[in-house]
């Protein structure tokens, strides 16, 4: 299983964008370099009032298919 380690910040105001559909996917450049885009859905869990940040590591199956989106310590 492959896992690719991230941060990100996005203020309550920008994620609402993401929340109503103006925009639909999220792109980051990994701690390894490689660009991911990915649903904003999968974001949902992590949304406080401040809106979304920290590190996280997202990991995919051997067709890179995502697996799990976690936050990391």
């Amino acid at each position: 299983m492959r896992e690719v380690r991230f941060s990100l910040r996005i203020s309550a105001d920008e994620y609402l964008r993401y929340y109503r559909g103006a925009v639909r996917h999220v792109v980051v450049t990994a701690e390894d370099g490689t660009r991911l885009r990915f649903p904003a859905a999968n974001l949902r869990p992590f949304v406080t009032r401040e809106g979304v940040r920290g590190r996280f590591v997202m990991r995919f199956d051997a067709n890179n298919k995502l697996v799990s989106l976690n936050r990391s310590g």
